[in-house]
């Protein structure tokens, strides 16, 4: 089976920041969210405080004034455009998406495209995470849970902190925009959690 990263890697951008910016054209209330907002963003990013998760929950509060089944479908009719063509070209009936973006986001997509979504479990009402953020190692044990003897042939990312999924597979690439390169597993990289 072939394993992908969604955002960036087989969709244009970054999917869950596109369905943030859908919600607040729709439901200007969003707004009120902000000062809190920015206060989670320089906590976490400027002073390397809290969790990835943490922050991430903070921004998901905007949920709550989404109607979300509506919502993501009428996002998805406007942004499944994005999805690659080099995906749409090599895409295989057993293909598997691990993603740290919410898993009621892509989900949806399973009856459009030949793949299994596997994603950070995400309350689409408020926001909270029934469990930690889908990243770095966690991939991989998500994938194991799924899959208890599954193997990758070929994996693709956009980024260096899928290297435990990479390390695991048969043959990993990274996608940069629409160029494609073998993995370098010699470069270096730390995951902040």
């Amino acid at each position: 089976m072939n394993v992908y990263d969604f955002d960036n890697t087989i969709y244009e951008g970054d999917s869950t920041k596109d369905f943030y910016i859908f919600s607040l054209k729709r439901h200007k209330k969003i707004l009120l969210l902000l000062p809190s907002l920015a206060f989670a963003f320089i906590k976490y990013y400027v002073f390397n405080s809290g969790s990835k998760t943490q922050f991430k929950e903070k921004m998901y509060r905007f949920l709550s004034y989404c109607d979300i089944e509506k919502d993501v479908k009428d996002f998805w009719g406007t942004h499944k455009n994005n999805i690659k063509d080099f995906y749409i070209n090599q895409k295989k009936a057993d293909d598997v998406i691990i993603s740290a973006s919410p898993e009621f986001l892509l989900k949806p997509l399973e009856s459009e495209f030949p793949f299994t979504v596997i994603a950070s479990k995400v309350n689409s009402k408020s926001g909270k995470y029934d469990g930690v953020n889908c990243y770095w190692d966690e991939k991989v044990r998500r994938f194991y849970e799924i899959y208890p003897d599954g193997e990758i042939d070929e994996f693709y990312s956009d980024h260096y902190s899928d290297l435990p999924l990479a390390k695991i597979s048969k043959r990993a690439f990274i996608v940069d925009g629409d160029k494609i390169i073998d993995w370098d597993f010699n470069r270096k990289f730390s995951p902040r959690i």
